[in-house]
C-alpha cells in the first residue's frame, strides 16, 4: 500500500478514527488495535514478510520484560545484547548479505582464487530499519 495512494487513505482514516473515537480510554484496546493495524499495513507491500516482522516482535516482546526484571547490571546488558543481536542479526542479514559476499569475492579474486561466491536474492523488507 503506497502513502499516495486511495487505499491508504481510507485505511489511515479508519484507524485515526477508530483509536480516537472508540478506544480513546482503552489503552490496552487501542495498543493492540494499533499493532494488528501495523501489521495490516506491513502485509499491504508484501505478506510474505508478515512472519519476519512478527518474529522480530515476539523476540523483542519476550525480551524486554527480561531486561527489567534482572536484578543486575550485567543481567541487563545480557538480554539487551541479544536483543540487539537478534534484530540487527536480521536486518544485517536482508540489508548486507550481498555486501559481504561480493567484498569476499573481490578478496579471493585480489589473492588469486578466481572461483566466485554466488550472490543471494534477497529483498530488502520495506520498513525493516525502523
Amino acid at each position: 500500500m503506497s502513502f499516495q495512494s486511495f487505499h491508504f487513505l481510507i485505511f489511515f482514516l479508519i484507524v485515526l478514527c477508530t483509536v480516537r473515537c472508540l478506544l480513546w480510554e482503552r489503552e490496552s484496546a487501542k495498543k493492540t488495535f494499533l499493532l494488528v493495524s501495523s501489521y495490516y499495513f506491513y502485509m499491504c507491500w508484501d505478506w510474505r514478510f508478515a512472519s519476519l516482522i512478527f518474529a522480530i516482535t515476539i523476540i523483542n516482546f519476550i525480551i524486554g520484560p527480561k531486561i527489567t526484571q534482572a536484578n543486575s547490571l550485567r543481567l541487563k546488558r545480557f538480554w539487551l545484547g541479544v536483543s540487539l543481536i537478534a534484530s540487527l542479526g536480521i536486518l544485517a542479514y536482508f540489508k548486507y548479505a550481498n555486501f559481504f559476499i561480493d567484498s569476499a569475492n573481490s578478496l579471493l579474486t585480489a589473492i588469486g582464487f578466481h572461483n566466485e561466491l554466488p550472490l543471494l536474492s534477497v529483498v530488502l523488507p520495506v520498513g525493516i530499519s525502523f
